[in-house]
């Protein structure tokens, strides 16, 4: 019986997280979990899962659902609150679905607590892979992806030796706006942006998808995750979302994972690794299919995704950066603030005002988030 702490509870990733746990109640318990303000749905899950603690975004909240949950239940609130679900003495993995750098702190909490983490956080990798990918190898846990691309790549090493990857190709739908030229990106709206043509994610995520800045976040996620250089991982446009990623080897051979566009499959691997389990979910028919297509990206069309593979490559500070302005600028966006292409304008001015550091302490990244998130609020207002 594995028991599981959850950190972003009434999202994407934490919903359908629940889907798996509830097929496989003999197998996962849920013993912790957190959530923003989303009472209602919060409420709901206390009282299916019973979790022995619950973490809230704010008091506000806390004082609302705090006489409601059962008395076996503790509440807590705040960032405290989320390290606390995720070092909790009774949880075997945590999974770290929160969105935003707010996922940091957890995720370097829970390694240190020996917990190994199912990890569907990319900022956590963006900002800090350095240290979380160190602090892994010292206290001997596994970092598990729930991205479905990173998904693809842990599965298709699976008995491969990782000396003989040539390159990572990381596949793309290319979002909301795939077959937009830029002159047309001019005065799209938020809803427009939220429909994403293949995936069921939440507002921020969908939005960085429709930037690519998602998947540039997933080639530096990948960098860390595997321990390779940027030079080495391709992403490559596939529009129905089949093929998730690809390993080419040495040898000309590559090896690609398959499946329908379906979250539970990531997360249950995580959560199963290096098992699998029956899961159900809509099977992979080809032959309904008929043809899968695939295209080269054009750098100059994404621009989010430049931005990404070059401060990757500076390293240091710069991703720190890019995630902060990113998250400011997306939500200036989805709040009617600024306009789609400012997004991108908004994280080049960060980008090149900045004077990178090499080789930042968590104290050094937490301040550069800070001071570029100041920064690009003024830009904003």
């Amino acid at each position: 019986m594995k028991k599981i702490s959850l950190l972003g509870a009434t999202g994407s990733i934490g919903l359908q997280t629940l889907d798996v746990i509830r097929e496989h109640k003999n197998d996962f318990t849920l013993v912790a979990l957190s959530f923003g303000t989303n009472i209602k749905e919060g409420l709901k899950i206390i009282e299916e899962f019973r979790p022995s603690l619950v973490a809230v975004k704010d008091k506000e909240t806390y004082d609302k659902i705090n006489i409601h949950v059962p008395h076996q239940t503790r509440v807590v609130w705040g960032i405290e609150g989320n390290v606390e679900v995720a070092i909790y003495e009774e949880a075997t993995i945590v999974v770290n679905s929160v969105v935003g750098s707010v996922g940091l702190m957890p995720t370097l909490k829970a390694i240190e607590a020996k917990k190994d983490v199912a990890i569907a956080n990319k900022e956590t990798l963006v900002v800090a892979g350095h240290l979380v990918t160190e602090a892994a190898k010292v206290h001997n846990v596994k970092l598990l992806p729930i991205d479905s691309e990173h998904s693809a790549i842990l599965q298709a090493l699976q008995g491969e030796n990782k000396k003989s990857i040539e390159k990572l190709i990381v596949t793309a739908s290319g979002g909301s706006f795939r077959d937009k030229t830029r002159a047309e990106l001019k005065g799209v709206t938020v809803n427009e942006a939220l429909n994403h043509p293949n995936w069921s994610m939440g507002a921020k995520i969908t939005i960085d998808s429709a930037t690519m800045m998602n998947k540039g976040f997933e080639v530096i996620e990948a960098h860390w995750l595997f321990d390779i250089s940027y030079d080495k991982i391709d992403v490559l446009l596939h529009k129905e979302s089949i093929i998730h990623s690809m390993i080419q080897f040495h040898d000309g051979s590559v090896m690609a994972q398959l499946g329908t566009p379906d979250m539970k499959v990531p997360i249950q691997y995580a959560l199963t690794y290096p098992e699998r389990k029956v899961l159900s979910t809509k099977r992979l028919d080809l032959w309904q299919i008929g043809s899968l297509h695939f295209d080269k990206v054009n750098g100059d069309r994404f621009r989010c995704l430049h931005f990404a593979y070059e401060s990757g490559k500076i390293g240091g500070t710069m991703p720190v950066v890019l995630n902060a302005a990113n998250e400011i600028a997306v939500q200036a966006f989805l709040q009617g603030e600024i306009e789609f292409l400012e997004i991108e304008t908004l994280i080049e001015h960060s980008l090149n005002r900045h004077q990178v550091e090499k080789h930042p302490s968590l104290s050094t990244i937490l301040n550069v988030d800070k001071d570029t998130r100041l920064y690009v609020r003024s830009l904003i207002k």
